[in-house]
């Protein structure tokens, strides 16, 4: 995990970088040492360590699915992705050709297929970021 000098350090740095005017550099870094005193940033420090632990579990689930010897263990996830989409697809249809549809059961079926697709497409894309880290 970061320690609280190392993201002190990483801050200090990048506000002398971003922002060219010494006053208002000065202003932020005042700002990033109230946030370290009142204990915000080891916080925001210990958040990232529960999530990067949160999707390493996850991985290790995937990988439990992908090695067992059930055709739905392995495909559920994008079994569920393409029955959201074709859902989401067929009340987008309904609703081209003026067909009453419930807003509801369309807004439902989005916010689901964000979740899904932010799953696939988030979660590799923060895996090979770790993945960099780990390597430096």
């Amino acid at each position: 995990m970061i320690g609280l000098d190392s993201i002190l350090n990483i801050g200090g740095k990048l506000i002398d970088k971003l922002i060219p005017d010494p006053e208002a550099a000065a202003k932020a870094q005042l700002e990033l040492a109230k946030l370290a005193q009142e204990g915000e940033l080891t916080k925001i420090a210990n958040e990232t360590k529960l999530y990067e632990t949160e999707q390493n579990n996850l991985t290790a689930r995937l990988n439990a699915d992908m090695t067992s010897d059930s055709w739905l263990s392995k495909n559920i996830r994008p079994l569920t992705l393409i029955a959201i989409l074709t859902g989401y697809f067929v009340f987008a249809l309904m609703s081209a050709f003026n067909m009453d549809t419930n807003s509801a059961y369309v807004e439902l079926l989005g916010q689901w297929g964000m979740l899904i697709m932010s799953f696939y497409f988030g979660g590799r894309t923060l895996e090979k970021v770790i993945d960099m880290r780990k390597k430096k």
